[in-house]
């Protein structure tokens, strides 16, 4: 069962508390967390609710058709509720992001359109990585190129996956030659919740935003500390042990997790070793003032089996990463707030052999610095403005000990200094505008300024909420684009992009339905001429719908279904990779995803979901795409509460053995099914 934020007004002016209810140990439980909210108390709706010290209680439910009448008591009396429970409805107050504006603000009156996948969803469908809690998500295709391990990308609204800024709690964490970020070895240990912002978001974020943002939080530790101990087997030789563990002693809180994946997959040379960690650790000497700390490390060894038609038989690839943190959150007064962080990051991989002509190893070694400071101030009820400043220095090199011209040794020095300035009006009850702007300067080709303007509205007594945004955004040349090519005078990308939607809730907010109209225009794309050098010659538009539903009938039932429509074309000659009007490679027209999760007896939680995905082209470089099969897959999970601190649990993936691949000439995984225990203590 999902744990549902219901907030309430405390004693001092200002302060929200956030109260968690999950099912645990046969029986519901309740965390609070305190937060510093003045700008809820100002918003004269959010006034008149918390002065009653708890939010609005729903009505009695209206009537429903008779199928599903049927339904409901037939699903009541096989789980046999024993103890009255508050409706959904009532439970779904008050839900917040931060991603949207870079300060918290109520899910229903976004301005941009985002998604959140929280932990209880990860953990109700067992999911192990990030990359695939994202395929539920409208607007995102997960691309997989092959198993477990292996190279995964995720496309947002058909821009491609460097056009994407991934944020693990406020910090940059794109990485590599490519400066795209890898989802392979991404898992969702120690994982609070994920919110994903569709659409250009460079004036809040700055470079490889283009697309949009996917923010990573981790869980920040309350309460009595407890532990979690699991373990898991199955399909492939396939064995993955992994912890976790918060709490909150006296002024420090803190949160850990940490996992290890050992699968052989299904083909030779496929096997794959994985070793994370990550832990968010904090002090807070009073309420306005936390000092605290993030810090990760991965280490992944893989087999490289290439394509089908071309295989490998010992080419591996190791991948070394760690990050640390340090941020502080500071709020002197309640009307101004502080956030700093500083971060360093670092990488290295060695293709071991790299039969692809090396004579040798190739060894890359990817380095980087962050400063991240961002100010808010709030000189009145109706207005907040957000400003911040950002550091980048980034340092790229890669060995490849070519055959004919020996060992060769490329580098990329990069430094970026940026300011951003945002504007956020609520002139009115539930109108809320959003005007923000940019400059970003690079050492290598200079400055570049981005805009954004959104805005949303509520309408209270049809419950719906409209929104729409109109921002650029741009996307900086790659290491290895400029390494490739030899050209270091390479310009950004750029993209124009709008968005209109509306998102309606029914049935005391048991149910949400949301839709949304998109489109991009990119253009100086990095590209190849006839000589094969990189060069800004390149355009593409995209354009889409996104749907979403959510539905809750009552409290242990649980639905979610989305859909997206995508028109993703290639508008110019100049790149020879692909003919002008090429439909952009493998970027499905139709995605559906639907899901379907039931709370048994209060003991037993039943999950499955299933994913469609039709018309998707490869690229032929240089000549016309290529057709690439459609594929569905449906997985099934189930985990069983034996008491407190035992629970047993089970999936199957792939349920149907369908053969598919997400990339042409690497099949994914047939059927294969695993099973283990967790441990609470």
């Amino acid at each position: 069962m999902q744990n549902r934020p219901v907030w309430f007004f405390s004693e001092e002016r200002g302060h929200v508390a956030r109260r968690r209810r999950h099912f645990a140990g046969g029986h519901w439980q309740t965390t609070h967390r305190i937060h510093w909210k003045p700008w809820l108390w100002r918003h004269p709706r959010n006034a008149q609710k918390l002065s009653g010290n708890m939010p609005e209680r729903a009505g009695n439910m209206p009537a429903l058709p008779v199928a599903l009448v049927t339904f409901l008591i037939a699903s009541t009396c096989v789980a046999q509720e024993t103890a009255p429970t508050p409706s959904p409805g009532e439970a779904e107050a008050e839900q917040v992001v931060v991603s949207a504006t870079r300060f918290d603000i109520p899910l229903d009156q976004s301005p941009a359109s985002v998604s959140v996948i929280g932990s209880e969803d990860i953990e109700q469908k067992q999911i192990e990585r990030v990359s695939d809690a994202l395929r539920e998500v409208p607007g995102l295709s997960v691309v997989q190129t092959g198993t477990a391990g292996q190279l995964t990308s995720v496309f947002m609204r058909g821009l491609r996956s460097e056009h994407t800024q991934v944020l693990l709690d406020g910090i940059p964490i794109n990485q590599g030659l490519q400066g795209a970020f890898n989802f392979a070895d991404l898992t969702t240990d120690d994982i609070d919740r994920i919110e994903v912002v569709r659409g250009p978001q460079s004036t809040l974020y700055g470079p490889r935003a283009l697309a949009g943002v996917i923010q990573i939080f981790t869980k920040q530790g309350t309460g009595t500390p407890g532990v979690l101990f699991a373990a898991e087997g199955g399909s492939y030789d396939s064995f993955r042990e992994w912890s976790q563990s918060d709490g909150k002693i006296e002024q420090f809180d803190y949160s850990v997790g940490a996992s290890r994946l050992d699968t052989d997959n299904a083909r030779p040379n496929n096997n794959y070793r994985n070793t994370a960690a990550i832990t968010d650790v904090g002090w807070s000497p009073g309420e306005q003032l936390r000092i605290g700390s993030l810090f990760t490390y991965s280490v992944s060894d893989t087999g490289n089996p290439n394509t089908i038609f071309d295989p490998r038989p010992i080419d591996h690839f190791l991948t070394e990463r760690w990050l640390i943190g340090p941020h502080i959150d500071w709020k002197p007064t309640d009307w101004w707030e502080q956030k700093f962080i500083f971060s360093y990051d670092h990488e290295r991989q060695i293709n071991d052999p790299n039969e692809d002509g090396f004579v040798g190893a190739t060894r890359a070694l990817f380095e980087r610095t962050q400063v991240d400071y961002q100010n808010d101030l709030r000189p009145t009820s109706w207005l907040t403005l957000t400003s911040g400043f950002f550091y980048s220095r980034l340092n790229a090199g890669q060995e490849r000990p070519f055959v004919l011209f020996g060992p060769t040794f490329v580098s990329d020095h990069t430094e970026e200094v940026a300011g951003f300035l945002q504007g956020t009006l609520m002139p009115i009850d539930n109108l809320i505008f959003v005007a923000g702007g940019r400059f970003d300067h690079f050492n290598q080709f200079g400055g570049i300024w981005t805009y954004r303007f959104a805005s949303s509205y509520k309408v209270d007594r049809t419950n719906t909420t409209l929104h729409s945004s109109v921002a650029t955004g741009f996307s900086p040349p790659s290491s290895q684009d400029k390494i490739f090519g030899n050209n270091f005078g390479l310009k950004p990308e750029h993209d124009l992009g709008w968005d209109i939607g509306v998102e309606q809730r029914l049935w005391e907010n048991r149910v949400t339905v949301g839709l949304t109209y998109f489109h991009n225009d990119l253009s100086n794309v990095i590209g190849f001429n006839g000589l094969f050098q990189t060069l800004n010659l390149g355009a593409a538009e995209t354009q889409g719908l996104e749907a979403e539903l959510r539905a809750q009938p009552i409290l242990d039932l649980l639905f979610t279904a989305s859909y997206t429509y995508l028109e993703a074309e290639k508008t110019s000659s100049a790149d020879i990779s692909q003919p002008q009007g090429a439909r952009l490679p493998r970027r499905p027209r139709n995605e559906v995803y639907v899901s379907a999760s039931y709370l048994w007896w209060k003991k037993l939680r039943t999950t499955i979901e299933a994913k469609f995905v039709n018309a998707r082209e490869e690229l032929n470089f240089g000549g016309p795409n290529f057709d690439i099969e459609d594929y569905s897959f449906v997985n099934v999970a189930a985990e069983y509460e034996v008491n407190p601190h035992l629970s047993i649990f089970g999936r199957i993936d792939n349920l149907t053995n369908e053969h598919y691949s997400e990339v042409f000439g690497f099949p994914a995984l047939g059927r294969a099914a695993y099973a283990g225990l967790k441990l609470r203590f």
